[in-house]
C-alpha cells in the first residue's frame, strides 16, 4: 500500500483535499505541463504531487475522476524528474464530442504527444505507469482490470530515483475539479521481453 504522507507537492494548487480514501485538486487556470515542441512555448506549472522511488521494477496505478468541460483540462498520472525530463498520461478534453486520450514524454527539453480520440462523455480513467530501469510503460483501463498499452519509452534521466504520481491543470481560462483514488503500488506487471 501507499503511505499518502510520503507524497511531496511540486507547486501545491491553491485549493485542494487529502483524505485516506481520496485526493482532490481544484485546478487552476493556466496551468500545464509541456515544453518547446511544435507550439515554440515552455509550461512548467501544473501541480504535481509524487512520491519517490530508487525500485528499478515496479508498476504505480490510481483510478481518476474529472468533470473537464474546457479545451485540455486535463488530470492523470505522471512522473515529473524536473522541468526538461518528465512523462504523464491524462485524458485532455477537447470539445462536446470528443477528447484525447494521450501521453507525454519529455526527454532534455522536449515534448511529444500520442493521442487517441474517445467520447467526451467519459468521466473515469485508471493508468499503470511501469518501471523496467531507465524503461517505461504507460497503460490505461475504462474498469481498473483491463489495462492496454498506451505507450512504451525511454526516459534519459530516469534510471535512478525518480519521482512519481498524479497531476492536474488547465492550460487555458478554465477549473475543474480531478479526483484521484484506488492508488497501488505493486510489483512490476510490464513483464520483460522474451
Amino acid at each position: 500500500m501507499i503511505n499518502i504522507d510520503d507524497f511531496k507537492w511540486i507547486r501545491p494548487p491553491q485549493k485542494f483535499e487529502i483524505t485516506k480514501d481520496a485526493i482532490k485538486i481544484l485546478t487552476e487556470p493556466n496551468t500545464d505541463l509541456w515544453q518547446r515542441t511544435y507550439y515554440g512555448f515552455r509550461n512548467d506549472n501544473a501541480p504535481v504531487l509524487q512520491i519517490s522511488s530508487k525500485d528499478k521494477y515496479f508498476s504505480f496505478t490510481v483510478k481518476t475522476r474529472f468533470d473537464s468541460k474546457k479545451r485540455f483540462d486535463q488530470c492523470g498520472i505522471v512522473m515529473y524528474l524536473n522541468s526538461e525530463n518528465w512523462l504523464k498520461a491524462s485524458v485532455e478534453y477537447e470539445n462536446e464530442n470528443i477528447q484525447r486520450l494521450g501521453s507525454v514524454v519529455t526527454n532534455r527539453g522536449y515534448s511529444d504527444w500520442a493521442t487517441t480520440d474517445i467520447n467526451a462523455k467519459v468521466k473515469t480513467m485508471w493508468y499503470r505507469l511501469s518501471r523496467r530501469e531507465s524503461d517505461y510503460c504507460i497503460e490505461c483501463s475504462y474498469d481498473g482490470f483491463e489495462f492496454k498499452q498506451m505507450r512504451i519509452c525511454h526516459i534519459w534521466e530516469g534510471d535512478k530515483e525518480i519521482r512519481f504520481g498524479i497531476y492536474a491543470c488547465s492550460p487555458e481560462q478554465s477549473s475543474f475539479e480531478a479526483i484521484f483514488t484506488d492508488m497501488e503500488l505493486t510489483d512490476c506487471k510490464w513483464l520483460s521481453h522474451k
